[in-house]
């Protein structure tokens, strides 16, 4: 199992903190596409982290993985 984190607005559009799936053996690309089907939100451009270490789209996800989907913050 993998446990997806959600964060600000991700997490007001899902109504999540977070959720597990079953995607060991997926790249990041590949979990985007599933949680873009299952959820109403866009991933694009949104910073990824695998273990709490920012990664690009072909990192290949192991069982046991924490994976961050975290949002650009925009502030003043």
């Amino acid at each position: 199992m993998i446990k997806i984190l959600y964060f600000a607005s991700l997490k007001e559009k899902t109504k999540l903190e977070s959720e597990q799936m079953e995607a060991a053996g997926k790249t990041i690309a590949e979990l985007r596409t599933l949680l873009m089907e299952r959820h109403p939100i866009k991933l694009d451009g949104v910073m990824t982290a695998v273990n709490e270490e920012f990664t690009d789209e072909e990192t290949v996800l192991n069982d046991g993985d924490t994976v961050a989907f975290i949002p650009p913050v925009s502030g003043g």
